[in-house]
């Protein structure tokens, strides 16, 4: 296991959404292409995909729907982002989903400053995203929040210091995520090289056990499971 494996699992009661919200009341999702339930829905809008999120949360009793690390999935096949014709098709999720309503609080994982920002715009993409780098007994590692609101990167600068649990951001709609259903996309990077407000969240399988390695699993540090 590596060192920044061994210090996420080390760090105690993170939350990077609403706080108020206890994992009791969380609940996992597979969006995979090996769920056939899923696989079924015709998911070809952000309604239609909210749609299916909303009915999971009524049927599962749950506030929030998480999950999706690793996993490969259909849903990028409506985009060229992830489908450009001159590269493998990138269909493997490397990050974190929370589905929850937009406007709902994201929180900065553990103390940080803000290294980059953006808005990565266009179907598909994170819209507005916010990175954070930390340095936590030796290690410099980041943490991307991606799929917010627009209001969330206006008032912020790079350096900007957020302290473990307060509120970075709140999430956007379909209108400015990029056309998704309300969620927070959270993942955690080593080396983050020249990215600048972005870095990929979905990988091919050529590239997988770099991302892997890159990107270690976020639910060490959330500890939801």
């Amino acid at each position: 296991m590596s060192n920044l494996n061994t210090i996420l699992k080390s760090i105690q009661n993170v939350k990077v959404i609403d706080d108020s919200i206890g994992y009791n009341n969380y609940f996992p999702i597979d969006l995979s292409i090996t769920n056939q339930d899923f696989s079924g829905q015709k998911i070809d809008s952000s309604s239609s995909f909210e749609a299916y999120v909303e009915f999971y949360l009524l049927k599962t009793n749950a506030k929030v729907l998480y999950g999706g690390y690793s996993e490969k999935r259909n849903l990028y096949k409506r985009s060229n982002i992830f489908n450009d014709t001159e590269t493998e098709e990138r269909n493997i999720h490397i990050g974190l989903d929370l589905w929850i309503k937009a406007g709902t609080s994201v929180l900065a994982a553990i103390d940080g400053k803000v290294h980059s920002f953006n808005f990565n715009t266009g179907l598909g993409n994170y819209g507005p995203t916010i990175i954070l780098e930390h340095s936590f007994e030796g290690e410099i590692f980041y943490t991307l929040y991606g799929h917010l609101s627009i209001g969330s990167i206006e008032e912020i600068e790079i350096g900007d210091i957020f302290k473990k649990g307060k509120k970075l951001a709140t999430l956007g709609d379909s209108s400015e995520n990029g056309d998704y259903a309300p969620h927070l996309h959270f993942q955690i990077i080593k080396d983050i090289e020249n990215n600048f407000g972005d870095y990929p969240g979905v990988c091919n399988q050529n590239k997988l056990s770099y991302y892997l390695e890159n990107c270690p699993d976020p639910n060490l540090l959330l500890k939801i499971n």
